[in-house]
């Protein structure tokens, strides 16, 4: 990769652990003793650790795998991972996750747009996948304490406001992430030819889409989840 400056990697690093902790403080609300809990505290650290190895190996640096090697060995696996706890560990787990702590888990975000912004300036991914473009993720984080707020404040829990949160934030999840697959250099690129998504390939910035945005995604889903299908009141 061509040079960029040094705090760019350092904020987005502390910003993936960041995530993993929010991630981690839910899981301790949860209780740290069930199989779901254990199996994830396992599960994390391989995955951080594997991500990494790969990366810096330049496994994914193959642009003529079809699909990319980014998504059968990075993607992939974790919205896998995503979908089994989603469906069978519901009740035993999901159900057991503070939802205030998944609702702040969101201002990650604002972290995560900025980097994206800096990554651009530094010719590593397209002005389409930053605010300056038409990526508006950073919305979400910004949102994230005004939601806490407004969702709990009085000691109530007002699901109207936190599933109107949870479903917009979805929706800007999902444009960011269909622009970033589009612009990734490999047969089945759409997007950005001039400047396509390379910083997703190499260390640490393999960790967004591998990483940040699967716990993304889960806290959403985890609270439409909770909230849909949870007896009150939800916690």
């Amino acid at each position: 990769m061509e040079a960029i400056p040094s705090y760019v990697p350092i904020v987005f690093i502390l910003k993936t652990f960041a995530t993993v902790g929010f991630l981690l403080r839910a899981v301790r609300r949860a209780g740290l003793h069930s199989f779901p809990s254990g199996l994830l505290l396992f599960l994390l650290p391989l995955w951080i650790i594997f991500q990494g190895t790969v990366a810096i190996g330049g496994v994914y640096e193959n642009f003529t795998s079809v699909p990319p090697r980014l998504v059968i060995f990075g993607i992939a696996p974790a919205i896998l991972v995503v979908i089994i706890y989603l469906i069978f560990f519901r009740p035993s787990f999901i159900e057991k996750l503070p939802i205030k702590t998944l609702t702040m888990l969101h201002i990650v975000r604002i972290p995560v747009e900025l980097t994206l912004y800096w990554l651009f300036i530094a010719g590593q991914v397209p002005e389409m996948m930053t605010f300056a473009g038409r990526n508006f993720d950073i919305l979400s984080g910004i949102a994230a304490p005004i939601v806490f707020w407004l969702a709990f404040r009085g000691g109530e829990t007002r699901r109207g406001v936190l599933i109107a949160f949870n479903v917009l934030g979805l929706l800007l999840l999902a444009n960011i992430v269909s622009i970033a697959a589009l612009s990734l250099p490999s047969p089945l690129q759409q997007l950005n030819f001039d400047q396509p998504n390379r910083a997703v390939l190499y260390f640490p910035y393999v960790w967004l889409p591998t990483l940040v945005v699967p716990i993304v995604l889960f806290a959403h889903l985890a609270s439409l989840v909770k909230l849909f299908l949870q007896k009150p009141p939800v916690r």
